[in-house]
């Protein structure tokens, strides 16, 4: 999962309801979590979509899951025959093998099992032995799985998909595509800290958001470390620093390295990534923060279709940045 990312704009809405005629909220749970959507309705009626937008997000809920045992990924990984794919797997399997190319594997949804032995996952944490970590590596490998005319192929029927890692970020897609459809143009939908935002607030202002310090930090927000404005872009924060466990004085993060089976070590403390769409940024975000800095420099000089913003610690200790040359259009300072 992921770090809070704080939309400011959302804690100005309750007092917006009265300043404005036509800005509206709808807030819910989905996918353990919440979820927040601010809409401007411009044409003087209030177009009620929350029973629609609830309901589209237990169908995604239905699909991708591994916290739903009947989901359609949980029977894909309990090999259960045959389970029809629908449009939300599909699309989250073919997106997810399309970062894993690029990424050379640091983004690998079959890393299921091992974050389940972590205790990361659904599962009861279970004891984590070198040999026990090395027997689970020998089914881990997005080259292991594949659709075949619509149908699931396993080279090991005990490989198993984990898309949390940014089917949150795809759900953000999901449900912003459907307020476009509803003839929404200005919006901010955010899930579980994953955003999309489209246009400007009903003052004209941009929408805007924050970004956490990484401060280790299991129950509440931290500082901002910057703010950002949005039209037309998605974000997805991936950090180290809210689902962690201490064990003989050594830090486990949540976010496995596919190559070793343990979790990712190294000096990067969180990624932020902007892109067109939130699938990409969230699946993007945790492949940078399992590749590092320096791979993760290289991978951004690589891909300049999008734009992140990395907070690092450097030898001392002391927090450092680095940002994409398309950044410096977004931020804002904080003040």
């Amino acid at each position: 999962m992921k770090i809070l990312i704080l939309t400011i704009s959302l804690f100005s809405v309750v007092r917006a309801f009265c300043q404005f005629n036509h800005t509206y909220l709808m807030e819910g749970f989905a996918q353990g979590t919440t979820y927040h959507i601010t809409y401007i309705d411009s044409t003087n009626k209030f177009i009620q979509l929350q029973e629609e937008v609830d309901s589209i997000l237990n169908d995604f809920d239905n699909s991708v899951s591994t916290y739903n045992p009947s989901s359609i990924i949980s029977k894909v990984n309990s090999n259960q025959t045959p389970v029809e794919l629908d449009f939300y797997f599909t699309r989250c399997f073919s997106e997810g093998k399309k970062i894993w190319q690029e990424t050379n594997g640091a983004f690998d949804p079959t890393v299921y099992p091992l974050v389940n032995s972590w205790g990361f996952g659904p599962k009861k944490q279970s004891t984590r032995s070198p040999k026990e970590i090395d027997s689970i590596l020998k089914f881990v490998g997005f080259n292991l799985i594949d659709i075949k005319n619509g149908e699931i192929n396993k080279k090991d029927l005990r490989v198993a998909l984990d898309f949390n890692a940014f089917a949150q970020g795809f759900s953000v897609d999901v449900i912003s595509t459907y307020l476009k459809s509803k003839n929404i143009h200005s919006f901010i939908t955010e899930i579980g800290g994953e955003l999309y935002a489209q246009g400007h607030k009903e003052d004209g202002s941009n929408w805007i958001i924050g970004i956490e310090q990484p401060i280790d930090n299991k129950e509440t927000t931290n500082p901002l470390s910057i703010l950002i404005k949005l039209d037309g872009l998605a974000v997805a924060t991936s950090g180290n620093y809210r689902r962690f466990f201490v064990e003989n004085g050594v830090k486990y993060a949540h976010h496995i390295d596919p190559k070793t089976g343990y979790p990712a070590k190294n000096n990067l403390l969180s990624a932020s990534v902007f892109s067109n769409e939130c699938i990409v940024s969230d699946a993007t975000a945790t492949g940078l923060l399992v590749m590092g800095l320096k791979k993760a420099k290289q991978y951004l000089k690589k891909h300049k279709e999008i734009n992140a913003f990395l907070i690092f610690s450097d030898n001392k200790g002391a927090y450092q940045t680095y940002e994409t040359p398309g950044f410096s259009n977004l931020r804002m300072s904080v003040k």
